[in-house]
């Protein structure tokens, strides 16, 4: 039960940190945080059976797709969370390292660029957006800072004996 605490404290403030980067995002760089919402209608479709889409801004809503994305961003966070710490071990929550955090939260990038995105519509690695190119560095960036907040979590929870 420690181990699944662990996860749920690391997850929920990385991916927190992931957010709060997304809102920064707007006024820095003029780019508009992600709509969860459309994840959860992705996932909603999946109940349904239909797995891709042309568009999924396209794709009929579905009530509650906002609370469904939502909840399953976090859920995601706290699943790579527990990937991070079941890798890094006792070691990693006790003395938490940068490069272990860094390394999951570039890696978790594989989900969108694989998964998520061809079966939005974007295609694989956003090659079907109108600029793939920004839309992977700033992939890249929102996961490495991701990462960032695997690190500063593992931190939090260890300073604040959550772990």
């Amino acid at each position: 039960m420690d181990y699944l605490l662990q996860a749920f404290m690391v997850g929920m403030g990385a991916t927190a940190v992931m957010d709060l980067w997304g809102i920064a995002r707007k006024p820095l760089l003029g780019i508009a945080p992600p709509d969860y919402g459309m994840v959860g209608r992705w996932l909603a479709h999946m109940a349904k059976g239909r797995f891709r889409h042309e568009s999924i801004a396209a794709a009929s809503p579905i009530v509650g797709e906002k609370l469904i994305g939502w909840v399953a961003h976090y859920l995601t966070g706290i699943t790579f969370a527990g990937a991070l710490i079941a890798f890094g071990g006792e070691e990693w929550l006790q003395h938490p390292t940068i490069v272990p955090a860094l390394a999951v939260g570039l890696g978790s990038v594989v989900a969108p660029f694989l998964l998520m995105q061809p079966g939005m519509g974007a295609g694989i690695a956003a090659s079907r957006t109108p600029r793939p190119g920004a839309a992977r560095i700033q992939s890249l960036i929102t996961h490495a800072v991701f990462g960032l907040g695997l690190y500063a979590a593992g931190w939090a929870t260890r300073i604040f004996h959550f772990s």
